[in-house]
Order: C-alpha cells, then structure tokens, then sequence
C-alpha cells in the first residue's frame, strides 16, 4: 500500500485526488450495534488532540486505536495518553490516509491545523469513517460548503466541536430564551479576551528529523521550515489560520446563533483591527472588532482581544444577548438575566445549581463537558443518526463563516454585502478571490 501511495502522490492531480475516494466508502463501514466498541482515529495531538485522546478514551466503550500526527517525535506521548486511558498500544501514522485505511476504525477526531480541517473531514467520509471535527469548521467558505455536501453524499455523521451546544448551561439559556424570558433579540455581542505571547522574530532552519514539513503544510504554499509556522503558533499566520475569529470567537456565535434561531449567513459584514504592541513575525491581527448584519435587521457583534488578559466589566469572554424585555449574559458556567430599565436581575442559573442525579443521561458533571459532546458523537456514530447530533456539520459551518467572512473584509478593508442565494460577495471580485484558495497540489479539494 506504502509503494502504491508513493506513486499515486507523485502522479496527483485534482482529479485524482477526487478518485481517491474510489477506495470505496461503502465497503469500509462496519454496522454498529448499540452496545458495540466505537474504535478512533485521532489526527493531530499536540495541543488539542491531547484532550481528544484522553476523553474519547474515558467513555464507556470506546477506545482509541490510532494516532496521527506530522511530527514522529509526538508519538511516545500519544502511546503513552492511549495507555494511561486504559487502551492498547495504538498505531501511529504520519499520513492520515493510511490511517483511513484501517477497516476496524469507526470514526475520527481531527485536532489538525485549520487547514487541513476540510480535507482530512472529506477524505474520512469518503471512507466511511464518522467525523469529529474541531471548530472552526474549516479554512474557507468554499471547503465548509463541500465539507457539507461530503457528509450528506457518504450519509457520515460529522459532529463539530462547538462543544458548548452540549452545555447543561446553554441548554438551560435556550429553554428561557424560547420561553421569552428576554423578548425578541434583535443583536447579540461575543467578547473574547484572552493574552497571547510576543512570538517575536525566528528565522528558518532546517527541517527536524521526524518532522513531515510537506505533509504539515498541505494545501497551503511552500514556505522553509520555521519554528513560528509550526506547532501552535501556525495560528498566527494567514496560509494557516483563521484567526482569532475562527479559533475562539465561533465558540460564542454559535450560541448567539442558536439563541436567535439564525439559520444564515450575514448579508452584510464589517471589520476593522490591527497587529498592535508587539514586535514580531505574527501576521494575522491581535483586535478584531466586526459587525455582521442579517436580512431581517437582525445584528451580531464580534469582539476579539489577544494582547493582554484583558476584562470587560470584569468579564473575559461570554455571549451578551439583547432582546426586547431585558439581556442576558451567558458564559459557559451560567448565565444571568438583567430586566427592565433599570437592569433589574431576573432569573439566573449556574452549572452549580444543576443536579445530575435527576438525569440519569449526564455525565457532564462526572467527566466533563468535552466528554458531554464526544459522547453524544460516539451515541450517534452507533445509531447512524446523525439528526440527533447537538453540533453537525451544517452548523458548525454556518457559525465559522461568521469568522471567516469577518476575516475577508478585514483583509479588503471595507463594508462587504454577501448573497445567500449563490453564497458569494455582491460586484466584488477581490473579497469572492478569499472564499477559497489556491491549492498545492497533490493536496487539492475536490471539485465535486
């Protein structure tokens, strides 16, 4: 297999690429019961990955049968976290789709850089496996729609890992929410404050022995290996991110999504920002402030933070919601309603208040909130039902394009109006040029 891959990426093309998926979706996928062992693929586990090896490894009946990552030198710490959890010795691949090879595994959890995020997603439906799929959904406009069309046309359940749709908290807010408890929202504010260190100036050098510096870049332009493009800090520069829009503030317009029942994009979008006080090889901005207007007047804020740990009112991060009886401010352990004039405080919750003893279902309380989400992944991998998901593919990518079209009119600097109808910018060629990209081959998307 190892010889006839070798071959096949020399000869790429995008058409051959597409045809990859000629190794058979169908036959690959293996009919689970409702008790039977769901076995993962975990791609990328540096950072993140980490956290989906350790809880994927905590549910009941579910082991983690394989690891992936660019850099052999992580290898050890994967085996290590797969057996600390009670598992096996797992595989170990370099190339994700070898790893898509194995017949005994189910589903996958990709942790990968944002841009691999779509074609890894794609590639895994086309063998059949199920996909959870780190938030933001993916790079672009263009790989969130045909991440979309890839999990409908393979039938895969593909969860996002908007993790806080499966927030006990969040739930409790949309119950008061639906119930009127603040009348109609007409905008919401996501606040996201968090420091980011100096990266400062690093020059290429030679590529570390175990590194795959081809296969980490992708789809994205050569560059000479360097440290401040590799590992974490990729998150800083444009072939590779999607900025802090993409990284936290989905977190929180996915729930103001939700709470407002928004089912589209922005028809019109702004934002402004910059790179300020550091010195240093970091491209992407440290502020971004945008304003996304939909069809019916309705208006999301976005407002992203990343030099100092910055408080606002005290606060770091949250969803501010308005609406016509009062607001309210929900963050991930609770949330509080202010009402009337006078800000007068409603009716409140906190994760403190709520008892897992009456639902036997929970384990967010035991495990966690990750686990709370995986597990609803893991249920709906042996169901087939990916209806029931709390966060599927066509949410997560509603709620990243939020991001992702922010970041294009930062880049042309000014007021962008955006189509529904053919999901393209109006008379406007250079912001239509960022929803896709220029792709390396042989790691091209697919065209259909």
């Amino acid at each position: 297999m190892k010889e006839t891959r070798r071959t096949f990426l020399k000869a790429s093309t995008a058409g051959a690429v597409t045809a990859w998926a000629g190794f058979n979706a169908g036959s690959y996928n293996r009919i689970l019961g409702a008790n039977d062992r769901v076995n993962i693929g975990v791609s990328g586990f540096h950072n993140r990955g980490i956290g989906h090896i350790r809880t994927f490894s905590s549910l009941d009946n579910v082991q983690v049968k394989a690891v992936c990552d660019v850099d052999e030198r992580l290898f050890p710490r994967g085996i290590k976290e797969v057996q600390d959890g009670g598992g096996g010795t797992p595989a170990t691949y370099s190339d994700f789709r070898e790893m898509l090879e194995d017949k005994d595994i189910d589903a996958v959890a990709i942790a990968a850089p944002d841009h691999w995020h779509a074609l890894q997603t794609i590639w895994a439906c086309q063998a059949g496996k199920d996909v959870y799929i780190e938030k933001p959904l993916s790079y672009s406009i263009e790989e969130g729609q045909k991440m979309v069309e890839a999990a409908r046309k393979y039938n895969r359940v593909v969860q996002t890992g908007t993790q806080s749709r499966s927030n006990i908290v969040v739930q409790k807010a949309m119950e008061e929410i639906r119930g009127g408890a603040i009348g109609d929202i007409y905008m919401s504010r996501a606040i996201v404050f968090g420091f980011r260190p100096n990266i400062g100036h690093v020059a290429d050098s030679p590529v570390p022995e175990g590194v795959d510096w081809d296969m980490f870049l992708g789809p994205a332009p050569y560059r000479p290996f360097n440290e401040n493009r590799f590992q974490y800090k990729w998150h800083w520069f444009w072939d590779t991110s999607t900025t802090e829009f993409g990284n936290n503030a989905t977190h929180w317009v996915d729930l103001i999504r939700l709470a407002m029942g928004i089912d589209e994009h922005p028809r019109k979008i702004q934002c402004m920002g910059d790179f300020y006080v550091w010195d240093s090889d970091q491209e992407i901005p440290n502020i971004q402030l945008g304003v996304f207007k939909y069809g019916d007047g309705r208006i999301i804020q976005a407002d992203v933070r990343s030099i100092y740990n910055n408080t606002e009112a005290g606060e770091k991060n949250g969803a501010l919601l308005y609406g016509s009886k009062g607001w309210m401010h929900l963050k991930h352990q609770g949330y509080r309603i202010f009402l009337g004039p006078d800000d007068e405080e409603g009716p409140s919750f906190s994760v403190n208040q709520y008892d897992p003893t009456q639902d036997k279902t929970a384990i967010q309380e035991f495990k966690g909130l990750d686990a709370t989400h995986m597990q609803n992944f893991v249920d709906c991998v042996r169901s087939g039902e990916w209806k029931n998901l709390n966060a599927d593919v066509r949410e997560g990518y509603l709620s990243s394009s939020i991001g992702l079209l922010g970041n294009i009119a930062y880049r042309v600097g000014r007021t962008l109006e955006f189509s529904n109808e053919s999901e393209t910018f109006l008379n406007d060629s250079e912001a239509n040029g960022y929803l896709s990209r220029d792709y390396r081959k042989p790691y091209v998307l697919p065209e259909v």
